[in-house]
């Protein structure tokens, strides 16, 4: 089998790093425009918005701190650091080592900031080596984008490897409480993050969140199953068979990505012949894929459990055009694709095979997002 770290490259030019960094805080604030489109046109609920919204901040954040990691990259800084390694061929975005990365330093960052200069400090120093020594201040401008690094991980709020779940409750009726519970991951096998997020009714005699036992075998359960290769099929059965007082009403789960680049990535597919025709400029040369597919359960049984007590068992609903609801594992599957206005003319000119029930999300530079 092909080694995927073959297809991994770094990006050792400081103008093409920053380059990469810029288009994906483009990327990510039109996210934020496309999810609230997508609840205008009742894809998906508020309350999925909000949660998607936030970890669609987590990456823009994330990328922000690994811009600033990056910043002097390909240049003389007395110190190698390495440079952001990507998946060029499969993904668009980095590696999943460089978020477990960043997660560790994270972890010491107050300690690091402690034994720095502050940033007055490292420019009073830059003023005064440009001024005196006529020199370029590389090395302080390296120490400075550490230190700003370093800002951005005492912050928090990142989009992590591992984004544990979350509990929030929606409503109460008689003994049965609704529960949204949300958790996502970055995929170490695809270098995509991935989003879940499912409703669940509890007919425990203690509410979910607050039962020191279910809730911490409910994290641990959720977070093993979270492989993209499982169907979602398979996850809610496990998890409705695990625990009898838990009922998955719903499960989304939500693929960002792949981000498709003529300047960064070499996946094949109509795509990468849409953007070298689009010839777009820098920062307009890019489109993103969205997935979304969706388990919804239709129906209840009764099964028996142990000698005279019998739980509750969903029945889930299948996609039940072309008989693949088995195959998929889902209700429903939805694809959009985000990309500028150029390479979207040029898709509609080419029309490839595949892509008349694939959403498309066009956005400009002023922020504007129109459906097609």
């Amino acid at each position: 089998m092909a080694d995927p770290a073959h297809d991994h490259v770094g990006l050792t030019d400081n103008f093409a790093s920053r380059r990469y960094f810029r288009k994906f805080e483009t990327i990510t604030t039109h996210l934020l425009r496309v999810a609230a489109n997508m609840e205008a046109e009742g894809a998906i609920s508020r309350d999925e918005v909000r949660i998607v919204s936030r970890y669609i901040s987590g990456l823009l954040f994330t990328f922000r701190a690994l811009s600033m990691k990056y910043l002097l990259v390909g240049r003389d800084t007395g110190r190698f650091f390495g440079s952001l390694n990507m998946d060029r061929r499969e993904s668009g975005f980095p590696v999943a080592a460089e978020l477990m990365t960043m997660a560790n330093d994270a972890q010491q960052a107050a300690s690091h900031l402690a034994n720095m200069p502050s940033e007055a400090e490292l420019k009073d120093q830059m003023v005064r080596q440009i001024l005196g020594a006529h020199e370029i201040p590389t090395k302080l401008q390296f120490a400075l984008s550490q230190r700003q690094y370093y800002e951005e991980l005492s912050r928090g709020q990142m989009f992590w490897q591992r984004n544990d779940p979350e509990c929030h409750w929606l409503e109460t009726r008689g003994e049965r409480r609704s529960f949204l519970l949300h958790w996502a991951i970055y995929d170490s096998q695809i270098n995509l993050p991935v989003i879940y997020i499912m409703r669940v009714e509890d007919t425990g005699k203690t509410a979910l969140p607050k039962d020191q036992h279910r809730w911490p075998e409910a994290q641990a359960h959720l977070m093993a199953q979270s492989l993209s290769g499982l169907k979602l099929l398979t996850i809610a059965r496990g998890f409705d068979e695990d625990f009898d007082d838990l009922h998955p009403k719903h499960l989304r789960r939500i693929h960002v990505g792949p981000m498709y680049s003529s300047a960064f990535t070499e996946q094949s597919g109509p795509l990468r012949a849409v953007l070298e025709d689009a010839q777009s400029p820098a920062g307009q040369d890019w489109a993103l894929a969205w997935t979304s597919e969706e388990l919804e359960s239709q129906d209840v049984t009764r099964e028996r459990s142990g000698w005279f007590g019998t739980v509750e068992r969903e029945v889930f609903a299948l996609d039940p055009f072309g008989g693949q609801g088995a195959e998929t594992g889902a209700t429903r599957t939805s694809r959009a694709i985000i990309l500028p206005q150029r390479p979207f003319q040029v898709l509609a000119e080419r029309n490839p095979p595949g892509f008349a029930d694939v959403r498309k999300f066009v956005v400009s530079e002023g922020g504007q997002v129109l459906r097609y």
